[in-house]
């Protein structure tokens, strides 16, 4: 199991009595939710738990009934060129006539501001970017003919050259091969290492453990959030799933 890395004491994510509704049916309920600084943590949970929109919520991108989202200290809105985001790949309109080096180079714009375009320090960002993820050659193909797992590496690109000190991403791994998996997951660990905070929706419990050094055990409600080794447990995790849970291998 992943070690946790040294905390700071500055939360960076702190979510306060957050509850949101469709057609007013709770999706979450009453969550507070700390994440430190500096951690790699997952937010797992069954279907139709909250998980994305737990990070659509601390997104600004849907409205909560009640409850507020700080980033470091201060409301989303006002810091957000702190935070990167993986949307699903799913929810992205991969027809959009666009290269996978413009996607990337999209990365740019938050601190860039609406007047400047961008020079050869940004292009060069995002070339560097698209060699992290092993995408280089792959730079000028239209998104739409790229794999899956080769779009969802150019997400990550894009992330990565915003070099926010937050990254959401969500199912980051779905749908993508072992090769594309093992390539994220060392790319989250050097961002985890470099004093970034990454929060990542994830379905598979068995990977849990190796992954992720902080876990939020979801469910509408939140059951459990903490170090893995301490909340990643039988009794947390048939809480969260129901009693007819099979549990992963080693927990």
């Amino acid at each position: 199991m992943t070690a946790p890395p040294a905390i700071t004491l500055l939360p960076a994510v702190q979510v306060h009595d957050l509850t949101v509704a469709y057609r007013e049916k709770p999706v979450l309920w009453d969550i507070d939710l700390v994440i430190p600084a500096g951690v790699l943590m997952g937010v797992v949970g069954p279907n139709g738990a909250g998980k994305t929109t737990l990070v659509k919520a601390m997104l600004g991108l849907v409205t909560p009934v009640s409850g507020r989202v700080l980033i470091h200290g201060q409301p989303y809105q006002a810091n957000k060129r702190s935070v990167a985001y993986v949307p699903q790949r799913g929810s992205v309109d991969w027809d959009f006539p666009t290269t996978a080096f413009d996607v990337v180079l999209m990365g740019t714009y938050g601190r860039l501001g609406w007047f400047r375009r961008p020079g050869e320090l940004e292009r060069e960002a995002a070339r560097d970017a698209l060699a992290k993820v092993g995408m280089a050659d792959l730079a000028r193909r239209q998104i739409r003919e790229l794999s899956g797992g080769q779009q969802q590496r150019v997400f990550l690109a894009r992330a990565l050259v915003q070099e926010a000190p937050v990254t959401f991403m969500d199912e980051p791994f779905q749908g993508v091969d072992a090769i594309t998996e093992a390539a994220i997951i060392d790319i989250l660990r050097e961002l985890r290492a470099n004093g970034r905070t990454v929060l990542v929706v994830h379905h598979d419990l068995s990977t849990v453990a190796e992954y992720f050094d902080w876990v939020t055990l979801l469910n509408v409600r939140k059951v459990a959030a903490g170090p893995t080794v301490e909340v990643f447990t039988p009794a947390n995790l048939r809480a969260t799933y129901g009693e007819r849970l099979a549990l992963p291998p080693g927990v």
